[in-house]
């Protein structure tokens, strides 16, 4: 049987010399050392070697190389460095050497306050890609280099990537999460919201985030609760959402789960004081989300109705599922519905696993990257 340890060293080795992205322009994110851990989690490590070859098979970009040395100890020198991708390399041989020097809960923590309001960084992907490294260190009694290197890079991807929305987030509302996201305005944003043209209006959107009617209300309107609670609540809510708006773009909002999921991993290893405010950062995210991807409620108050009204496999089938059709995404959404739904559970989960099973093309069909 092959362990979780040897599954997950054997992907970053195997992957080791893929960049942080793919696609003629950038704009799609590295998901093999994410997607693979996600397979060891699963038990599903004797798929992974298979996995690598079709996943490889896609062009990437080359790893980044340094060229001018980050100081840590300089704020101005990393700061200025944020959210410039030309110094990925060195964002990368900074983490690495602060990773050599001291534990990695330690670096975990120094850095996590610096980056959580730059969360849109890849489309949350810095964030992502952190947490599933996280997950792989903790869950190894003795880290190898290669799995170290990898939370370098999750760091280096956000750092590099990094993109700020504008306002702060905070919980001084007085609205639950669902009421909050049934009173953000969306009508007026019921342009067709298709391929090809849902990349076009989305980036448009994000670039006006602060203009659009409802984003800085919504930022304060959600009451103060337990972190882990409010997690629950937005993966649940935002697996309804993709649920039921079949008419969007298949991708997008699957981060409105994998986020929040992926913040979980990580919120065990910070103090006290930093997870709300983490979390704070999630639901911006979610806002921004809701603003740049949805044009109206579509459904939304009946998702769960509509849940239970699904005729759904139960989630070790769905499992089997996800890994024979091994899209990314799937992969990574099936994981992390099948762990909330363990917490807290709710027929939302599932049936949006499948839903995206469904929706989403698998990668030897070529439809969607």
């Amino acid at each position: 049987m092959v362990t979780y340890a040897d599954a997950v060293n054997e992907a970053l080795e195997r992957l080791d010399d893929l960049g942080y992205e793919r696609g003629d322009r950038n704009e799609l994110v590295n998901h093999g050392p994410m997607a693979s851990e996600v397979l060891a989690t699963l038990g599903h490590g004797d798929q992974i070697g298979t996995w690598v070859e079709v996943y490889r098979a896609k062009p990437h970009h080359d790893r980044p190389a340094p060229f001018l040395p980050l100081d840590a100890s300089d704020e101005g020198s990393w700061r200025s460095a944020l959210g410039d991708f030309s110094r990925a390399g060195d964002w990368e041989q900074l983490f690495f050497r602060e990773l050599t020097d001291a534990p990695w809960r330690d670096v975990l923590v120094r850095w996590w306050p610096r980056l959580i309001s730059g969360l849109l960084a890849g489309i949350t992907h810095g964030a992502i890609r952190t947490a599933h490294a996280v997950r792989s260190l903790s869950g190894t009694p003795h880290p190898s280099r290669a799995q170290l290197t990898e939370l370098a890079r999750g760091l280096a991807y956000w750092a590099a990537r990094y993109r700020t929305l504008p306002g702060e987030a905070d919980f001084r509302g007085k609205a639950g999460l669902a009421q909050a996201i049934a009173g953000i305005p969306r009508e007026q944003l019921a342009e067709f919201l298709a391929p090809p043209k849902a990349r076009v209006i989305s980036r448009d959107r994000l670039n006006r985030i602060s203009g659009i009617p409802g984003y800085t209300e919504a930022l304060h309107a959600v009451a103060p609760k337990d972190p882990q609670l409010l997690l629950s609540e937005m993966t649940a809510e935002f697996a309804g959402l993709y649920l039921v708006h079949t008419e969007i773009y298949p991708i997008p909002l699957l981060h409105g789960v994998t986020l929040p999921a992926a913040v979980r991993i990580v919120l065990p290893h910070l103090p006290p004081e930093m997870r709300l405010p983490t979390v704070a950062a999630v639901w911006q995210l979610h806002v921004a989300l809701l603003l740049s991807f949805t044009g109206g409620r579509r459904g939304e108050d009946t998702a769960r109705e509509t849940a239970l009204e699904t005729e759904v496999p139960p989630f070790s089938e769905l499992i089997a599922r996800a890994v024979e059709h091994k899209d990314e995404h799937v992969i990574k959404f099936t994981e992390a519905c099948l762990r909330e739904n363990g917490l807290r559970p709710d027929p939302r989960y599932a049936a949006a696993v499948q839903a995206a099973q469904l929706r989403i093309p698998t990668p030897e069909s070529g439809l969607i990257p």
